[in-house]
């Protein structure tokens, strides 16, 4: 059981770690899916300009394909973030960080 605060009412984390998803969690997978998309596209763009050259164009490869797999990271990051927080009690409906 929760002691009462100061003020009378029992403390709760829930609003806390709310605050927490809000303006910690979501801008750093914000953050890092951004990152995963600059890789990606990094890589669409040393594929096209490399179509000679098969090491350049391999590498250009390699970068789209940790693009997609860090941008499936973080989706599932976000997914198993807002399964833990509905567990809990915490509604992060429309709160999609993308």
């Amino acid at each position: 059981m929760s002691s009462p605060a100061p003020g009378g009412s029992p403390l709760s984390i829930v609003p806390f770690l709310a605050k927490i998803n809000q303006f910690i969690l979501n801008p750093i997978i914000m953050l890092m899916f951004a990152v995963a998309l600059v890789v990606f596209l990094w890589g669409v763009l040393g594929y096209i300009r490399n179509a000679d050259n098969p090491k350049l164009r391999s590498e250009g490869q390699q970068s789209m394909l940790w693009g997609i797999v860090g941008m499936f990271i973080m989706f599932g990051v976000y997914g198993i973030i807002k399964i833990v927080l509905n567990t809990i009690g915490i509604n992060v409906s429309g709160t999609f960080p993308f």
